[in-house]
């Protein structure tokens, strides 16, 4: 299994351009929050004379995810953590809403479209197409993007930086 490293170098390889970066803080929450949408309205209610709790799928999967975050970077999944939690409020608020599959996939296709744009001026495609391990990695990347602009976790940038900008260099060199 690919460590955090390796992780976010082979994802920031394809999101060096700025433009990129900016069109992904905006697409990835809006694609999070669409399938959380989705996921919450998938449910299974377990009741008793003693209490009565919702689980989502939404709850489900993130809770696995944040597992895997957990593995990769404890500080970073922290932060996931708390913005999934967040997307899961947001998701019950709305869970009552009637045209809220509607919604959600509005959202879905709004946030792709901001991605590709960003792509276009990255003049790279998404990391996703050759590994699908990169959806789980885009919103750690961004994670990770908001700690080192908060001036945290200098030492994994100092990382992966020169390593994506090496891994750049090996894709532009095979195309």
């Amino acid at each position: 299994m690919k460590d955090i490293v390796e992780q976010l170098s082979g994802y920031k390889s394809v999101h060096l351009n700025k433009k990129n970066i900016q069109t992904h803080f905006v697409g990835i929450p809006l694609i999070i929050l669409a399938i959380t949408l989705l996921m919450n309205s998938i449910a299974l209610v377990l009741d008793s004379d003693a209490f009565s709790m919702r689980l989502s799928l939404a709850m489900v999967i993130y809770g696995l995810v944040s597992c895997y975050y957990i593995f990769l970077h404890r500080a970073l999944a922290l932060g996931m953590i708390v913005y999934l939690i967040i997307n899961l409020a947001i998701a019950d608020v709305f869970s009552s809403t009637d045209s809220i599959i509607y919604i959600a996939i509005a959202l879905f296709i709004l946030g792709w479209l901001i991605q590709f744009i960003g792509h276009y001026y990255e003049k790279a495609k998404p990391a996703f197409v050759d590994d699908l391990s990169q959806f789980a990695i885009g919103p750690l990347f961004l994670m990770a993007e908001t700690y080192f602009a908060l001036g945290f976790a200098k030492e994994l940038e100092d990382e992966i930086t020169p390593l994506a900008i090496q891994k750049r260099r090996e894709l532009t060199a095979s195309s």
